[in-house]
């Protein structure tokens, strides 16, 4: 679960702003997203190779 501590006299909206972030980053939404809604299978394999062809697309550019 995620949490965030208020230290001593800090604004609650910079706390809430602290919660967000930790809330983007851990990918809670996203993950939630992905199990509700249904993808066929071919569209899996679709975006697997596009994820695949911009992994080998960064690395080669990265050898340049």
């Amino acid at each position: 679960m995620i949490g965030v501590t208020i230290q001593g006299n800090e604004n609650i909206d910079r706390a809430l702003r602290r919660f967000k972030k930790k809330y983007e980053r851990s990918g809670v939404l996203r993950e939630f997203k992905r199990r509700t809604a249904f993808t066929k299978p071919s569209i899996e394999n679709r975006m697997s190779r596009l994820k695949a062809a911009r992994r080998q697309h960064r690395i080669s550019m990265e050898q340049d």
